[in-house]
């Protein structure tokens, strides 16, 4: 499709193969995996654990080798140019990590943390400037600037969520690879966590691969869905029309797993507190 700003073609995946006589086997991860993500679209990426949600993830944003295939950023062959080629596509490739905690340095403050990548990439045009944007976006994100002199550890686990968030947004990215973000949170946190999610891809026009256990989250937030089990993809479709009626069994069983008597898409809309 001419809107589709990332296309994966039978990727495959391995590890291994190594060792001192190479007589490790290679343990294929990935077999043959295609999608595509249009501009603005939000696809949901699901699967039980060890189906390869974050292997896929990863290696869509050139963090991990291919074996096979190929990987198309606006219709170019990114799978295996150099990583001096790939610099200047980083700013617009953002992952938020699942961890917060991990993915913030611990040794700097949180106005460093948002501040200097934003110069590194020229995103801002000096310090004054990007202290302007990041005041602007904590505001959006309901994050008090005092926590700009704060260490992670200082934070909430949804503070420091939200942090990772408006990191990655504020290098204005076309990208996002949004990897389990709001797992171990707790509900009204991850309404929060996605509420802002859903917001910056419709006012940035940003496409977003969101990977997650949690079907009741995918379904509030994406707009397409990608079904992966042991590293291949069994179904694809519109967000609603998968739930409605899954073809595949694996799916089916997927949703049967979820622990509430119905899925709910309208969950996120509510205010904390509201009646179900």
């Amino acid at each position: 499709m001419s809107d589709d700003l990332l296309v994966a073609e039978n990727l495959e995946v391995g590890f291994g193969g190594g060792g001192l006589l190479r007589r490790n086997p290679l343990s294929t991860v990935l077999h043959g995996v295609s999608l595509r993500i249009g501009r603005g679209e939000t696809v949901g990426i699901v699967g039980e654990s060890g189906s390869g949600k974050t292997t896929l993830g990863r290696a869509l944003l050139r963090l991990l080798d291919v074996a096979r295939g190929r990987i198309l950023f606006e219709g170019r062959d990114i799978t295996r140019v150099s990583q001096a080629e790939m610099r200047p596509l980083r700013r617009r490739m953002q992952m938020i990590f699942q961890d917060p905690m991990a993915a913030l340095n611990p040794r700097h403050r949180v106005g460093r943390i948002v501040m200097a990548p934003m110069l590194h990439h020229r995103v801002a045009l000096d310090l004054a400037d990007a202290r302007r944007r990041v005041h602007e976006i904590f505001e959006r994100f309901s994050l008090p600037v005092e926590l700009l002199d704060r260490y992670p550890h200082e934070l909430s686990g949804g503070q420091r969520q939200r942090v990772g968030i408006a990191r990655a947004a504020l290098l204005r990215p076309d990208f996002v690879l949004a990897d389990e973000i709001v797992s171990g949170l707790d509900v009204s946190t991850q309404a929060q966590a996605l509420n802002l999610i859903k917001g910056l891809s419709r006012d940035l026009g940003l496409a977003m691969a969101f990977i997650s256990h949690d079907l009741s989250v995918v379904r509030a937030i994406c707009d397409r869905v990608y079904v992966l089990q042991a590293g291949r993809i069994v179904e694809e479709g519109g967000c609603e029309a998968l739930f409605a009626s899954p073809q595949s069994a694996y799916t089916q069983s997927l949703i049967d797993a979820i622990p509430l008597p119905r899925i709910d898409p309208g969950w996120l809309a509510r205010a904390p507190g509201d009646v179900v």
